[in-house]
């Protein structure tokens, strides 16, 4: 047997892993290659992914505590600069490279992470003019959503109170930077909303970097502003500065001060245009109250009015034509309907069975019915007689039946 140390795989898989760590050169390196095969592992928050180039490929790995600092959305074919260590997966065999912090190769990590974001939200509708609200043109109540503290919020006050000092500012204090920022920049949106105490918002704050920036490029902050019943708008920065938030926000303003001059208008502005309304409600009511006074002074000036009697006259006349011709006319509706009246009791007459017996006839009844025939009768029969004058009671002496 030689003098070769003799290892189990254990054994060699540790001995090897302590050799890389123990590695000056393999403890903080930078390594710059394309993503492939990327796994992100959502239970544990682990990132799993390959690195390559033209000539290799290496495993690597990013524990949770350092995937959860990298701003942008990790995709396999992203070439990008990772700074960590080297090490074995003693289990394996595998050496692998453990990733601290990643870096996108060219743009920077925020930039693409906002680019990637804007992407993404633009392509889901967000920032579509169809959802843009129109924002009221007299606000009585703004809630303004910054730092209490930063020039902005004093920019803002000043603003208001010079051009409409009536408008009530309701002050929502937060962090504008930092990891607790969007948080609190969301929480205020959604309270205004349910409190339903303002007709605007204002959220802004002052220029920055892109860093300083970065909770207004908040995906939670642009789908609060996106489900606000309430208008916004998106002061952030200087002019050159753009956020998420000023592309799905209503209206966004280049400035704070620029957002204030939006909200409200100047009370000088009003005042003249209240003063050009009056002047233009004082004009046209002396037209039409020329215009009355023409119709007044024609009608005074009318022949009716300068000689009323002769109107009188003629309308007497006119009645004294109207009574005779309705006289007239009842007149001669009477007459024929007593003619036709006449007539009728004629027929009446006519028929009338009393006017029969007063020519001499009589009517023989029995029992209530009239006797018709000498068939009804029999001899010792009695009966009734009806004359024009009064009635007989007769008996039946003979019956005698004529012959046709």
């Amino acid at each position: 047997m030689n003098d070769s140390l003799i290892f189990s795989v254990s054994q060699l898989n540790g001995y090897v892993k302590r050799s890389l760590e123990n590695d000056p050169n393999l403890t903080n390196i930078y390594v710059v290659g394309e993503i492939s095969n990327f796994t992100n592992h959502y239970k544990s928050g682990h990132f799993y992914m390959s690195l390559k180039d033209d000539g290799a490929v290496i495993k690597a790995v990013m524990f949770r505590s350092a995937a959860s600092r990298v701003r942008f959305d990790v995709q396999n074919g992203m070439r990008v600069v990772c700074r960590g260590r080297v090490s074995l997966y003693e289990r394996d065999g595998s050496y692998q490279f453990y990733i601290d912090q990643m870096q996108p190769d060219g743009a920077g990590a925020l930039q693409l992470a906002f680019e990637q974001l804007t992407q993404r939200l633009r392509g889901e509708g967000l920032f579509d003019e169809s959802h843009k609200r129109p924002l009221p043109k007299y606000p009585s109540q703004i809630a303004v959503i910054t730092s209490d503290t930063g020039a902005a919020v004093q920019d803002i006050r000043n603003i208001l109170s010079r051009r409409c000092p009536s408008v009530r500012m309701i002050m929502c204090p937060v962090l504008v930077q930092g990891d607790g920022a969007a948080p609190q920049l969301i929480d205020a949106v959604n309270r205004v909303n349910a409190a339903e105490c303002a007709d605007l918002i204002i959220i802004g704050r002052g220029g920055g970097s892109l860093e300083d920036l970065w909770a207004f490029n908040d995906e939670g902050l642009a789908r609060a502003i996106f489900g606000s019943h309430i208008p916004v708008i998106s002061a952030v920065g200087h002019e050159t500065d753009f956020t998420i938030c000023d592309f799905v926000s209503d209206v966004r303003a280049p400035t704070p001060s620029a957002a204030a001059e939006l909200a409200v208008p100047d009370r000088r502005e009003v005042a003249d245009y209240i003063a050009v309304l009056l002047n233009r409600s004082a004009r046209a009511v002396s037209a039409q109250a020329r215009q009355y006074r023409l119709r007044l002074d024609h009608c005074v000036n009318s022949r009716m009015m300068a000689a009323p009697m002769q109107l009188t006259e003629r309308c007497r006349e006119r009645l004294d034509y109207t009574v005779r011709d309705c006289t007239a006319a009842f007149s001669a509706a009477v007459g024929n309907y007593r003619q036709s009246l006449s007539v009728v009791c004629a027929r009446l007459a006519a028929l009338n069975p009393l006017s029969t017996l007063a020519r001499g006839y009589s009517i023989a009844s029995s029992g209530g019915r009239v006797i018709g025939s000498v068939g009804n009768l029999n001899v010792g029969q009695k009966f009734n007689l009806r004359l024009s004058d009064g009635e007989a009671e007769c008996t039946v002496e003979r019956v005698n039946r004529l012959e046709n």
